[in-house]
């Protein structure tokens, strides 16, 4: 992905995140390429994607900036078993997260 987001838009990134419900959850079959399809779409579709790790738990500190690379989005956080992803949508019309 492009330049780190700055820190301004990562804490309002943070906020926006907390509201969120899980997404995905990458379970038993992992970062297979239906998964990263799936978050690629929900990226599209919310922009803001929060995912679970309920399997991978422990790997997930290595999987997410793997997902973000593979989906061309930023990994704005890890807490807990749970990651946040941002990608902004191309078009400004389409945009829900204002940054």
């Amino acid at each position: 992905m492009s330049a780190a987001l700055p820190n301004p838009t990562v804490r309002k990134l943070k906020g926006l995140a907390q509201r969120l419900e899980p997404i995905l959850a990458l379970g038993k079959s992992g970062a297979s390429d239906a998964f990263i399809q799936s978050l690629a779409d929900a990226l599209a579709q919310h922009e803001l994607v929060k995912i679970k790790f309920a399997a991978f738990k422990d790997e997930r500190k290595t999987l997410a900036p793997q997902l973000a690379d593979k989906t061309g989005s930023h990994l704005v956080w890890i807490v807990g078993h749970v990651a946040v992803f941002y990608r902004q949508q191309s078009d400004p019309a389409k945009r829900k997260v204002a940054v």
